[in-house]
């Protein structure tokens, strides 16, 4: 068995990290931030054309049907460069759900049209799920917002703003609408829905880590103290080791969660929520050390870390805390019977 990436798969994140690296990410977050959209929606049609938002998507709707080892390649690329937008909502979890709702007899129509926008980068969806996602990130740059809950999804009505730490992430309440589907099929459709866009999140951490690390080591390179740059100072080294073995350590179990979700393995929770602990853990440690490597400045607005931290901490605290996501593991663990757990 082959546990590496295809050199399909590593040319496809080599696509999207060039295309990101040329197209002015950290101003287009920027932008968003200060309610300009139009710098960010056009990254987002760039990437469609690189078939990101199509993913997801089953190739009866005009998508890829790419598995879940594909989706976690360009999220981790989409979270290398702070890309604005409700990135795990609309390229992971809703193309999900909605394709469990294009079965229905009454949705099926309509969620087809959408999941074709969704792959050609026309629609950008959001979604809340209360208790998991309580309020529906940047609704108003969404074509399709997306309420589930008490195993039933609506459409969304957008209500009250919320700020977010991180300013490029616009917080919306929302309230539902017109009824789309219910009963245990939808909560089905919703609880996939889910692994999808908590797996989706695990990458964009993972992504945002080595970004704040690559950040980091260039500018340990150029910030000079007693006449030396700091990179050659043991501590700053070990640091910035410790930091790059952290998200070589989490990488396979993000990988792993997406073999397991693509195989509907009984183990694709526990998978899941592992992978989901590891990614943050590891760029919590990107964070911190970003920071401190970079001084003062790190905590100003001017300085780009500052997009990568204040979305690690918002990422972290989404799509499950850490708290929740150990106790799924411990009670996966429990309840398997084997091993110091039976």
């Amino acid at each position: 068995m082959r546990f590496a990436l295809s050199d399909e798969q590593r040319q496809f994140g080599a696509v999207i990290r060039e295309l990101l690296a040329d197209a002015g990410v950290p101003a287009a977050a920027r932008a968003w931030a200060g309610g300009d959209q139009a710098p960010g929606l056009a990254i987002w049609r760039e990437l469609a054309k690189s078939g990101v938002t199509a993913l997801a998507v089953p190739e009866s709707c005009d998508g890829l049907g790419a598995h879940p080892v594909d989706l976690v390649v360009a999220c981790e690329e989409l979270g290398r460069h702070p890309v604005p937008g409700p990135v795990a909502e609309s390229v992971a979890a809703v193309p999900q759900l909605l394709a469990a709702l294009a079965a229905a007899p009454v949705t099926g129509s309509r969620a087809r049209d959408w999941l074709a926008a969704l792959a050609s980068g026309d629609l950008i969806a959001t979604l809340a799920s209360p208790p998991l996602l309580p309020r529906a990130l940047d609704a108003d740059a969404a074509g399709l917002a997306l309420l589930a809950a008490a195993g039933s999804v609506w459409l969304a009505a957008p209500g009250a703003r919320l700020e977010s730490a991180d300013r490029a992430r616009r917080l919306f309440e929302v309230s539902p609408g017109q009824a789309l589907a219910s009963g245990p099929d939808a909560e089905a459709a919703v609880s996939r829905a889910t692994g999808y866009g908590t797996l989706a999140s695990a990458a964009l951490l993972l992504g945002a880590g080595r970004g704040l690390l690559e950040a980091a080591a260039r500018h340990a390179k150029t910030r000079e103290q007693f006449g030396r740059p700091v990179g050659s100072f043991q501590a700053v080294k070990h640091a910035l080791a410790d930091v790059l073995i952290g998200l070589e350590f989490a990488r396979p179990l993000l990988y792993a969660a997406a073999v397991a979700l693509g195989a509907d393995a009984p183990t694709t929770a526990r998978d899941i929520s592992a992978a989901r602990v590891a990614c943050a853990d590891a760029a919590r440690r990107a964070a911190r050390t970003a920071l401190q490597v970079h001084g003062a400045v790190g905590y100003t607005l001017e300085c780009d870390i500052s997009l990568w931290l204040v979305k690690v901490r918002s990422l972290s605290s989404t799509w499950g805390s850490q708290a929740e996501h150990r106790a799924v593991v411990l009670r996966e663990l429990a309840q398997d019977g084997a091993g110091a757990w039976s």
